[in-house]
Formats: C-alpha cells, sequence, structure tokens
C-alpha cells in the first residue's frame, strides 16, 4: 500500500531490443512471476511496450502469462506467437514502388545537368536518385496479421478500449520526431496490432508504418523504455526489463573458464559490421536508458522503478543466434536464470521496496535451483491457466451459439 491507503498502482514497462530482447525478456518476465508474491502479471494497471516489448506488453495486457509466453516463443508448434523468421521476408512493395520511380527521376536528373553542365557537378544533378532506395529491406507485416488473429480469439481485444486495464505503444512520428503513445487519448482507435507494428518498424530494416496521413518508425529512436508514460499516468510501482546493454569483452574474458561462451571474439571488430553496429546501438540507447531512469528518480520521487537487465559480460545474450529454435531455447532458459539470480543478488534491496506496495519476494522460489523455465515439472503460473481457461469458454460459448443458429 501506499502513503495513501489505497492499492498501489503497478505499472510494466518492455524496453525494445528486436528478436533477442523480446525472447529474453520473456524468460525474465516468467522469472520474476514466479519470485514475487501477489504480482500477477496480467493485472498490471499499466503496460508500455516499445519495438519487441510493444509485442510482449500486447500479449500480456491481453492475458497471455508470461509462462504461455515463453511456451509460445520457444516450443515447435502451430500456435507461437512470434516466429522470428517472419521478419526477414523481403519488402517486395517497397521494391516495386521505389523501382518504378527510377525512369521519372532519372531523367529529371539528366535535364537539370544538361541545362547547366558547366556549373553542375553530375553527381549533384543525379543524387536525386538516391530517393529510389527503398526505406526498409524487409517487410514487418506479418506482425500485424498475426497479432490480429491471436487477438480475435479467447476473449482476447485488438481494440485498446476493450482491455481490462491501460496499454500504451510508443512509437516515433517519422516527420516529427515525436513520441506518439498508442492507447493514449487520441490514438485509441488503431488497431493494437498495427500499433506494434509501428513501433518495432526499426528505420532502414522495415518501412515506416501509415496510420492515416502520419508515418510511424521504431519508437526506441527517442528512449528506449519509456517508462515515464506510465509514471505520468500515476504509477506507484513500474518493473522494467531491458534487454539490450552494451557487451564488454573484457569483463567477459575475467569471467571462470566454464562460464565463457566460445563464440565470443576477443575484439568485437572480429564479428564485422554486425557486430560493430549492434554494439554502437547497444551503447547509444542504454546511455539514454541511465540518463532516463536518473531523471524518474528526481521527477517522480514519490515512484518506485525497479530494472531489470543482463549483465555486460553476458556473451550468451549477446551472441545468440535466435533464428534457430535450439537458440530461441537456450536463450530464454538463461534470462529466465539470470533474472533469478540477480533478484537474489538484490535481495536487501528489492525486500523493503516491493514491502512498500504490498509484495514481497519469495527466497524459498529463488533457493530452489532445480527449477528450470521450460522443465515439464513446473506448475503453470495462475495468469496462464486462467487465460487458457478464459479461451476454452469463449471457444465453447461460439460453439453454442452456432448449433442454435
Amino acid at each position: 500500500m501506499t502513503a495513501t491507503s489505497r492499492p498501489a498502482k503497478i505499472a510494466l514497462a518492455l524496453a525494445g531490443g528486436g528478436p533477442v530482447g523480446g525472447i529474453y525478456e520473456v524468460g525474465a518476465m516468467v522469472a520474476l512471476s514466479e519470485a514475487l508474491d501477489g504480482v500477477d502479471f496480467n493485472a498490471f494497471d499499466i503496460y508500455v511496450g516499445v519495438s519487441s516489448g510493444a509485442l510482449l506488453s500486447a500479449a500480456v495486457a491481453n492475458g497471455l502469462g508470461p509462462a504461455a509466453l515463453a511456451r509460445m516463443l520457444v516450443e515447435n508448434d502451430n500456435n507461437e506467437v512470434f516466429d522470428p523468421g517472419m521478419l526477414l521476408r523481403p519488402a517486395f512493395g517497397e521494391y516495386i514502388r521505389r523501382a518504378m520511380s527510377v525512369p521519372a527521376i532519372f531523367w529529371s536528373s539528366l535535364r537539370q545537368y544538361l541545362s547547366d553542365p558547366w556549373h553542375l557537378r553530375l553527381v549533384e544533378a543525379f543524387q536525386g536518385l538516391s530517393h529510389a532506395i527503398p526505406t526498409g529491406v524487409f517487410n514487418n507485416a506479418g506482425i500485424d496479421k498475426l497479432l490480429c488473429k491471436l487477438f480475435s480469439t479467447g476473449g482476447r481485444s485488438n481494440d485498446f478500449r476493450q482491455l481490462k486495464h491501460q496499454l500504451f505503444l510508443v512509437a516515433t512520428d517519422l516527420d516529427t520526431g515525436e513520441s506518439v503513445a498508442f492507447g493514449s487519448a487520441g490514438y485509441d482507435d488503431v488497431p493494437i496490432s498495427v500499433a506494434v507494428q509501428a513501433s518495432a518498424a526499426l528505420p532502414g530494416l522495415f518501412p515506416p508504418v501509415r496510420i492515416g496521413e502520419r508515418y510511424f518508425v521504431d519508437g526506441a529512436l527517442i528512449k528506449t523504455l519509456h517508462a515515464s508514460v506510465a509514471l505520468h499516468e500515476g504509477a506507484d510501482l513500474v518493473i522494467c526489463v531491458n534487454p539490450l546493454v552494451p557487451f564488454d569483452s573484457r569483463l567477459a574474458a575475467r569471467r571462470p573458464a566454464h562460464e565463457r561462451s566460445t563464440s565470443a571474439p576477443t575484439h568485437l571488430v572480429e564479428g564485422g559490421l554486425p557486430v560493430v553496429l549492434a554494439q554502437t546501438f547497444r551503447a547509444i540507447i542504454h546511455s539514454r536508458m541511465r540518463t532516463g531512469m536518473d531523471r524518474y528518480r528526481l521527477e517522480f520521487a514519490g515512484a518506485d522503478v525497479l530494472l531489470f537487465e543482463p549483465t555486460r559480460d553476458d556473451a550468451d545474450m549477446f551472441f545468440t543466434n535466435v533464428f534457430s529454435y535450439r537458440g530461441r531455447s537456450r536463450l530464454c532458459e538463461h534470462a529466465y536464470q539470470r533474472t533469478r539470480k540477480d533478484l537474489y543478488q538484490r535481495r536487501h534491496e528489492l525486500q523493503p521496496i516491493l514491502a512498500r506496495h504490498g509484495f514481497q519476494l519469495n527466497l524459498g522460489v529463488l533457493k530452489d535451483h532445480t527449477r528450470s523455465l521450460l522443465s515439464r515439472k513446473r506448475r503453470p503460473d495462475l495468469a496462464s491457466s486462467a487465460s487458457a481457461l478464459d479461451s476454452s469458454l469463449a471457444d465453447l460459448e461460439r460453439w453454442l451459439q452456432a448449433q442454435k443458429a
């Protein structure tokens, strides 16, 4: 309880991080849901998501418990929520639209050059051809289609206004650089699935998503976490999961031999351009996130913000291949165990904070070293069981109505 004796207003904020980040966040959420007594991940007052975190926030706000998400993400079945492979489908529509513009741009550039060839350089005249370069390599429209289908069954909804709890999915307006929280007043009429697609449209990788007359890209362009959205809504406690931190190869090299990853190079430059870009991106967004966390403590002094993230020497997190089921399963299990360890190590810090809001840390669960994320012996969480029951009842009700008709 808070000082005003009202129930604590609890929020969940999930940062972006692509397929790797999303899988890590699922494992971390399962560990948190087991270890935090009194915390029901499907009954939070506020959910905030960015990029891959937007997909997961929308799923949890719709009644899919962390344990159910873990099974759907890493097991090879027909009901999985997210297959990273669907993000590698070429954006053929974007390619065709840009290719069709080449002739007009070419002749326009040629006329411009011929009009003043003595003063206008050839490169300058033809720089307009850059407008024909596609705005994205891959097509992420599959996210909209998949979630639209998922949220239309089992008592779930693709409408922000129909949810039991507040959901905010953050994207960036490409033309203004403004952050927009879909689900807020004036932006709650957009389908949740479309908002997720917009929030996850990383520039250069995916084309901007058109909503009305505006174009939106990844919400992480401004901030990676956007926990302030929940704090402005009056959250007393915000549980945050950020999967992306810069990798420290020197720190990783000092780990015990049995804990070192064989896939980690001595110098990141050995991994080529993708690894260099990944490290650069992580360093930039993590620096901004830390600045934001410091500001939250000053601006929202009466609220508590708990952050959970990997360590900087976590090579498994940095170098995992999530396009194999084995890689996904291993990363999700790794996140689960890593978060359990983090909770136990920080128990003296966390217990008084949780107690202020009516919760407690279950040390018995954290000391149980036999626990595994996907072990068949694990008891399903209450939220997942309730969601499955709701889905079955909704299907039964539709069947009965069909029989009457």
